[in-house]
C-alpha cells in the first residue's frame, strides 16, 4: 500500500498522523493513510473502532465532491422515494428547478430517478412516502440518492446493514459502478473481502492492517477482533 510520503499524482486522500477527538475522548489516534483514485476499499473494525469517524474525515477533504451514505439513511420520511433520491443533486441544480420538481416533477428527472430505483430493486415504489418503507428499502433509497449524485467518490457507512443478504453484493456492485473511488465501512467481513480489493482494519482508533483483500487471513482478522 502507498504511504503518505509516496509521490503519486493519483493520490485522492492523504492523511498524515491525523487524530480526532470528541468531548476530549480520542476516536482516531495518529492515522496515516493514502487512498488513490480508482480504489475500492473496505474498512473493518468493531463498533467504536473509528470507522464512521474516518469516513467523515475523508468527506471533509472533498466537500461537495463526494456522495455519502449515512448509517441512519438521512432521508425525509414524509417525502416520496423520487424526491429523496432527487435530493442527491439539489446542490447541482438551480433553486427554481428544485422547487418546480417538488411541485411538479420534470419527466426527464422522473425517468432518471426511476431507472436508479429499479437498479436497487424498488420497482413501483417511486411515489411512495419513504416513511412507509421497511428499513432495508429505506437503505436502498439512500443508496439510490448517493448514486444519483453522480460524483466520482463514494463514501458509505454500513450501506447494506439492513439489506437482504442476497441483495447486498448486488448493491455494493452498484456503488462500485457508480463512482471511480469507493470507500465503505462494513461489519460483514466476508462480504467486504469478496466485493473490495483493498481492506483496512481499525482497532481502537488506529490502523491495525492495510492489505490487499486477498491477503487478509483468518489470523489477521482474529487479531483485529480479539478482546482487549
Amino acid at each position: 500500500m502507498p504511504t503518505p510520503d509516496s509521490a503519486n499524482t493519483d493520490q485522492l486522500f492523504v492523511l498524515k498522523n491525523v487524530s480526532v477527538a470528541y468531548d476530549g475522548e480520542a476516536v482516531l489516534k495518529g492515522i496515516s493513510l493514502v487512498v488513490n483514485e480508482g480504489e475500492h476499499l473496505a474498512i473493518f473494525g468493531s463498533s467504536g473502532s473509528g470507522k464512521s469517524t474516518l469516513l467523515k474525515k475523508l468527506l471533509e477533504l472533498c466537500p461537495g465532491k463526494a456522495a455519502f451514505i449515512h448509517q441512519d439513511y438521512s432521508l425525509v420520511p414524509q417525502l416520496s422515494v423520487f424526491h429523496n433520491v432527487y435530493a442527491g443533486q439539489l446542490d447541482q441544480n438551480t433553486w427554481t428547478r428544485n422547487i418546480l420538481n417538488l411541485i411538479r416533477p420534470d419527466p426527464v428527472d422522473v425517468a432518471t430517478v426511476d431507472k436508479i430505483i429499479r437498479q436497487v430493486g424498488l420497482n413501483g415504489r417511486l411515489w411512495d412516502p419513504v416513511g412507509e418503507l421497511s428499513g432495508g428499502q429505506q437503505q436502498r433509497v439512500a443508496v439510490a440518492r448517493a448514486v444519483h449524485r453522480g460524483v466520482s467518490v463514494m463514501l458509505a457507512d454500513e450501506p447494506v446493514a439492513s439489506v437482504d443478504p442476497q441483495q447486498s453484493l448486488a448493491i455494493l456492485d452498484i456503488l462500485k459502478d457508480s463512482a471511480a473511488t469507493v470507500i465503505v465501512a462494513l461489519h460483514d467481513v466476508t462480504l467486504g473481502l469478496e466485493a473490495f480489493t483493498r481492506a483496512i482494519g481499525l482497532r481502537d482508533g488506529q490502523i491495525e492492517f492495510d492489505l490487499q483483500a486477498d491477503d487478509v487471513t483468518p489470523d489477521v482478522l482474529d487479531s483485529l477482533y480479539r478482546s482487549c
